[in-house]
């Protein structure tokens, strides 16, 4: 049963639900809602969405909850609309109008030349109404409180930015352009602060009106259960299976899986990658490790 998928109650194991964000809930209000469905305390989500943004949001179950940090430092998808030509406190329709400056001609070479910048390896400020935490205080609370909040540049990668359509139009008065584009991007991205940073190389301002997070690594729209007010159940990922789609693994002897269960490093063990995860010979998930000269030490134990 641990690589199964079941639909989960009151006596609920250890696993991952994919959910599919409604717009309007934080991420916190899904997490809450998991848990009175799933019938535990233990539940936690891998990667905010900002309650504007639909898609995909992994939720981890009992045990799981362990392996969400592990799950977050994976690549993720996005489908989104930039508006060019008016920018958002929050980089986002949700925020306040800070600026109208509209957008000038600009043709389709123009619009690829400033884009360019914006993939690979760069370094990107995240929005100011952000969950970083400066001083100890959220950036959001503070940039609330009236502050003028400075986050350091923080290097990501854009592994695709992609313009798939665009339609000219003018927003109370002001020519602005609409780009529905893909992005596939680094944890730690903000989608958001590319819509701003794309509007400013064109000498304008540019905010995101929708975000819809596609996937997170092997984690996809097609199998995200949505969160509504008619939700009864939700089906939860077994750990071995959402360890199989995320990690290398390695299939324990006896006498390695008792070494794993205390925490003991395996001399000689070659792991098939930097980072693997071990299963038990009943396919039950014990650990993930990690190498070490010509061996494999514990990065986190997971089993009982």
């Amino acid at each position: 049963m641990s690589g199964s998928t079941r639909a989960a109650g009151a006596t609920t194991g250890s696993g991952l639900v994919v959910v599919d964000k409604p717009a309007g809930l934080t991420s916190h209000q899904v997490v809450a809602r998991c848990r009175r469905l799933l019938g535990t305390r233990k539940v936690g989500h891998a990667g905010t969405l900002d309650p504007m943004a639909t898609g995909v949001l992994l939720v981890g179950v009992n045990r799981a909850t362990r392996l969400l940090g592990h799950l977050m430092l994976t690549r993720k998808a996005y489908a989104a609309t930039v508006r060019l030509g008016v920018g958002t406190v929050t980089d986002d329709a949700e925020g306040e109008v800070t600026s109208r400056p509209g957008l000038g001609p600009v043709d389709d070479a123009a619009l690829e030349a400033a884009l360019v910048p914006l993939r690979g390896a760069i370094a990107q400020v995240p929005t100011a109404v952000s969950a970083i935490k400066v001083d100890g205080v959220r950036s959001y609370a503070k940039v609330r409180a009236g502050e003028d909040v400075q986050l350091s540049a923080r290097p990501v990668t854009v592994h695709r930015l992609e313009v798939l359509a665009r339609r000219d139009l003018v927003v109370d008065g002001v020519p602005c352009a609409d780009l529905d584009v893909v992005v596939e991007c680094s944890s730690g991205t903000y989608v958001r602060a590319l819509a701003r940073d794309l509007g400013a190389a064109l000498g304008s301002a540019g905010h995101l009106t929708a975000l819809r997070r596609t996937a997170v690594g092997p984690f996809g729209l097609d199998e995200a259960v949505p969160l509504t007010d008619a939700t009864a159940s939700l089906p939860v990922l077994g750990m071995a299976d959402v360890v199989r789609r995320t990690f290398a693994t390695v299939v324990l002897d006896a006498e390695q899986e008792a070494a794993v269960r205390v925490g003991r490093a395996l001399p000689g063990l070659a792991l098939p990658a930097e980072q693997a995860a071990l299963l038990g010979a009943d396919d039950e998930f014990l650990a993930l490790y990690r190498r070490r000269g010509d061996g494999a030490v514990a990065e986190a134990v997971f089993c009982g």
